[in-house]
């Protein structure tokens, strides 16, 4: 006997960033959260820059085709680029896309701890649990901490999911070092 679910059951992750550069350790996450969270997919969203961060290392194309290479073998991870759609880098914008072309299925929006702490100073960042919850993983000296932060303080509970799962002890910025 199969089970049918309506489209309203049915769950999208979100999972954007400049990936500058990508890494098994972005993967390992992705492919964490579709399994904990049984979501029919996940869209990698590459975006041009990062508001808060300086210039990418690698350009926006180069970004693209590693994502794309890294996630080849992955039947529920789409790469995508939205930024010239959207004539944005804003994630509410973003998700606001998102939401438009999926209005009946839910949205997961994932972050790192350490973009939980910044998380206020996003443009529209308490809209974002309208469109989307809020899919905490954890990162190395951030997911504790992070908890006690003015976005954790400010949103309510059932906004966001904190991810228990072991920290990734990698990241794009100590792989650029080596570059």
């Amino acid at each position: 006997m199969q089970t049918h679910r309506t489209k309203k059951n049915i769950k999208i992750g979100v999972f954007g960033g400049t990936f500058d550069p990508p890494h098994k350790g972005h993967l390992y996450i992705a492919k964490k959260v579709l399994k904990i969270l049984k979501l029919k997919k996940i869209i990698w969203v590459v975006t041009k820059q990062n508001p808060f961060k300086k210039k990418p290392f690698l350009n926006t194309q180069e970004r693209i085709n590693l994502s794309k290479k890294i996630t080849k073998k992955e039947k529920k991870i789409f790469v995508k680029y939205f930024d010239k759609k959207i004539n944005s880098v804003n994630t509410f914008r973003l998700l606001k896309y998102i939401k438009k072309k999926n209005p009946n299925k839910k949205l997961f929006f994932l972050i790192g701890a350490d973009n939980l702490v910044k998380f206020h100073k996003w443009n529209n960042w308490y809209k974002i649990p309208k469109l989307a919850k809020i899919v905490v993983y954890p990162r190395k000296n951030f997911s504790v901490k992070s908890l006690n932060f003015i976005t954790s303080s400010k949103l309510s509970k059932k906004d966001i999911i904190y991810i228990n799962s072991k920290k990734i002890n990698i990241s794009s910025s100590f792989i650029r070092k080596f570059w």
